[in-house]
């Protein structure tokens, strides 16, 4: 009698190589996948501070500090590759220059038109 044993067969899996094996979650990294780079507050900090930059006239007491941040979430990046944020740093800096010369050009307009309302 030759009776087939249904626990012999070859597994699903067999033909698989080793390479394509099943591993551990990656638990070292943050819950957010990268999203945010919370070990990397410069960048962070300079991403939302060139949002709030944005802002006619107050914007300038961000902008300009958006830009620093920035640089210094860059320098992190460089210094510990692991660190993330390089986006957010390099949105920082854009925006906080481009908000620092928008800023800047309100400012003048401003003092322009008071001086030219003052001379009438």
């Amino acid at each position: 009698m030759n009776e087939s044993n249904p626990y012999d067969s070859p597994s699903p899996n067999s033909g698989l190589d080793s390479s394509s094996e099943v591993r551990p979650l990656d638990t070292s990294g943050d819950g957010t996948g990268g999203l945010i780079p919370y070990k990397n507050p410069p960048a962070l900090a300079a991403y939302y501070l060139g949002i709030v930059g944005l802002f006619p006239v107050i914007g300038i007491f961000a902008s300009i500090p958006a830009f620093v941040l920035g640089i210094m979430g860059l320098r992190k990046r460089a210094q510990n590759p692991v660190v993330k944020g390089s986006v957010h740093a390099w949105i920082g800096i854009v925006l906080g220059f481009m908000a620092t010369l928008m800023n800047l050009s309100c400012i003048g307009s401003i003092i322009f038109a008071l001086i030219a309302e003052a001379s009438r």
